[in-house]
């Protein structure tokens, strides 16, 4: 949602102090607010045994945010080699680790299994003969097909290329248990970004009837469901937030009645990683440059390699600029960057307070997906990242990138095949 009030109460007084000393642009990261959302998760879901969040690493993989997250007692969401090196260098090993990956090579689960090992989710029944040694505890990503409809932004299931069939599911455990698999656990991503906890509700109501259906037919049982990740937030201004209150008591009831019948209920994991830092970050920009043609153009010193989610998906990002709250007038404008493409934009015919250079610009729910999707194409360079900590320090958590960073991959032993 836009930056809650706490955060603007800590940051705002404070922020042209912080763009002097570091320089802008910048992303920076609410430690409050992030515990602040963790306990709430862990309230909401403190009545079933075992329950816990495996926060998703691609959101946001920054190591001074994951040491926040296990500080929390919670995991670690993977899908590449380098989420796997960022988590077990924090201490992260075995079940701290869910390693969810699709279309996986011999070497990323060569290096699943080392150091500790982990959660292995396979994303498809051919992986089970290219695992080297099979881990006694094993999951699947399972796809329900036409049997479920995805939500706006994930789409339809049978369209998706992750997860194992319906047909397939029972045949997937089978197998694992075969090749020596000995406990088990069941996985599934249908959303994203929902704001509507019914759905989450819908999906573990599946899982766990899945469950009784994969082990009425191969007698076995389940340490644990997870019901993936998607929670939503309301980037834009006016929408409610996701009732995570109402979910927990919802999905909690689920486990009782499950328990009830069967004398035991796995655990239940989730891996969300919008919905733990997307708010609780900001991208600050300055106001460098305005031109007036067919439209009034804001340029700012940040671009879409800093946060792209705009002109990727058109998403809505809430922009403010710093000590104007419209009193004085408004305009409508686009607000750019200076990469050379015509998507290089924050906001699109945007009303806003009157913006001249030197302003601070403030682009909110940049926490998740902001950073961590940045690239460097025109040779941009991301920008450095910031925590705002709970002591009220702010410290530098990423340099900015450098000329010499993008150079870097150039400097390489000369190599070549003479055909």
């Amino acid at each position: 949602m836009p930056m809650s009030q706490g955060f603007k109460d800590r940051l705002f007084p404070h922020l042209p102090a912080i763009a002097a000393h570091y320089g802008t642009p910048f992303h920076i990261y609410d430690e409050v607010g992030i515990r602040e959302t963790g306990h709430h998760l862990q309230a909401a879901f403190a009545d079933i045994p075992g329950f816990r969040e495996y926060f998703a690493v691609k959101a946001l993989p920054n190591p001074a945010i994951m040491a926040i997250m296990r500080d929390m007692g919670f995991g670690f969401d993977c899908s590449s080699v380098p989420e796997l090196m960022l988590a077990r260098r924090l201490g992260a090993s075995g079940d701290d680790i869910m390693f969810t990956s699709n279309n996986t090579s011999r070497a990323d689960f060569a290096a699943a299994a080392a150091e500790g090992g982990c959660i292995l989710n396979l994303d498809d029944i051919s992986l089970i003969d290219k695992v080297e040694q099979m881990p006694e505890l094993i999951c699947f990503r399972y796809n329900p097909g036409n049997r479920r409809r995805g939500n706006d932004i994930i789409g339809k299931p049978e369209e998706a290329k992750y997860g194992v069939s319906h047909d397939q599911i029972v045949e997937a455990y089978q197998r694992a248990r075969a090749r020596g698999a000995k406990r088990f656990g069941l996985h599934t991503m249908l959303a994203s970004n929902e704001l509507h906890y019914s759905y989450m509700v819908q999906t573990a109501a599946m899982l766990l009837e899945l469950v009784e259906t994969i082990g009425r037919e191969l007698g076995i049982t389940f340490e644990f469901i997870n019901i993936g990740g998607g929670l939503g937030i309301p980037y834009l201004p006016g929408v409610d937030p996701l009732n995570v209150a109402a979910m927990g008591e919802e999905i909690t009831a689920l486990f009782v009645d499950f328990k009830d019948r069967h004398g035991y209920c796995p655990a239940l994991l989730m891996e969300s990683g919008r919905y733990m830092t997307g708010p609780h970050g900001v991208l600050v920009t300055t106001a460098i440059n305005r031109k007036e043609i067919y439209r009034t153009y804001i340029g700012v010193d940040a671009c879409m390699s800093a946060l792209m989610r705009p002109a990727l998906y058109g998403a809505y990002h809430h922009i403010e600029v710093l000590g104007k709250d419209g009193s004085a007038g408004t305009e409508i404008v686009d607000v750019v960057g200076s990469l050379c493409e015509n998507n290089d934009k924050f906001a699109i015919q945007r009303e806003l307070p009157g913006v001249v250079d030197g302003d601070l610009l403030v682009i909110q729910d940049s926490g998740a997906h902001g950073h961590a999707m940045g690239f460097n194409y025109n040779g941009k360079m991301r920008p450095r990242e910031l925590l705002f900590g709970q002591d009220g320090s702010v410290r530098l958590i990423r340099r900015e990138e450098r000329p010499e960073d993008y150079f870097a991959t150039l400097q390489f032993e000369d190599k070549v095949l003479k055909l």
